[in-house]
């Protein structure tokens, strides 16, 4: 019986395979828009109430203008790829808060914050972008999603083993890991696979909105500069500086490629 259960498990694993466009990443997904994205909503809602919007209306402006761009171009990217159903999900919204933390990100669905604190590091338009477009490249490949899809599969397989139930609470708890909201910083927590890979998309996107790429490399030179953190990377969920400024480098000519490439097929 155990072996029957087992192999239907592995079944279900292989049918929730799914792979990331522009990268080809295989993932597993077993969580849904639906499932989601009103609670993203709901919690991006709640966020907005409890903490102060800038009064810098200048960048305030800057903010949901580059937004408006790089989502425009990730909306064409999706309708021209079969991916309607997804755009359509989309609740485009962009929100810069009062707060000296080094810190921006996207929830599923498209609803972006940036934290006052950041705009040092980004200093210009492309540098917003070079950050606009890596929140919004997490949302785009479901980082969130994965994540949750893989605590969940754990506990699937643990019941299989078991015979326990997942309970409501255990529900509430993965959506407080991943999306980290309610707290001060508002994190999503992501791995570093998944770091370099809103990287990486995050610079086609802003090729794609008009933004120069070069500028990501920057950015995170000026985050090493003011980064006094000696935390090894293995310790860490993010990669280290100095890897993303060389990957982002490295990755330059074939960001330029894939963007050019995606305007041809438009």
């Amino acid at each position: 019986m155990k072996k029957t259960a087992f192999g239907l498990f592995l079944l279900f694993l292989f049918s929730a395979c799914s792979t990331v466009p522009i990268t080809g990443r295989k993932r597993i997904n077993i969580v849904s828009d639906s499932q989601v994205l009103p609670t993203s909503f709901k919690q991006y809602a709640s966020f907005l109430s409890e903490n102060k919007k800038s009064s810098d209306l200048k960048s305030t402006a800057k903010i949901v203008e580059i937004g408006k761009k790089i989502s425009k171009a990730v909306d064409a990217f999706m309708r021209k790829n079969h991916m309607e159903k997804e755009a359509d999900a989309y609740r485009w919204e962009f929100n810069l808060i009062e707060d000296e933390t080094v810190n921006a990100w996207c929830m599923p669905g498209g609803k972006v914050v940036f934290y006052t604190g950041i705009l040092p590091i980004a200093q210009n338009a492309d540098g917003i972008a070079a950050i606009m477009g890596h929140e919004i490249a997490h949302a785009f490949a479901k980082h969130g999603q994965e994540r949750m899809s893989t605590v969940k599969i754990q506990s699937l397989g643990d019941a299989l083993l078991t015979g326990t139930k997942k309970s409501n609470s255990r529900e509430k708890e993965i959506w407080r890991h991943v999306y980290g909201v309610g707290s001060r910083l508002g994190a999503l927590k992501f791995s570093r696979k998944h770091e370099i890979e809103a990287d990486k998309l995050g610079m086609v996107f802003m090729i794609l909105a008009g933004y120069n790429p070069e500028e990501a490399v920057h950015v995170w030179e000026r985050m090493q500069a003011q980064n006094k953190s000696k935390t090894p990377e293995f310790l860490s969920t993010h990669p280290s500086n100095a890897r993303r400024i060389q990957t982002l480098r490295d990755f330059i000519p074939e960001a330029e490629r894939l963007a050019q490439k995606t305007k041809q097929n438009r």
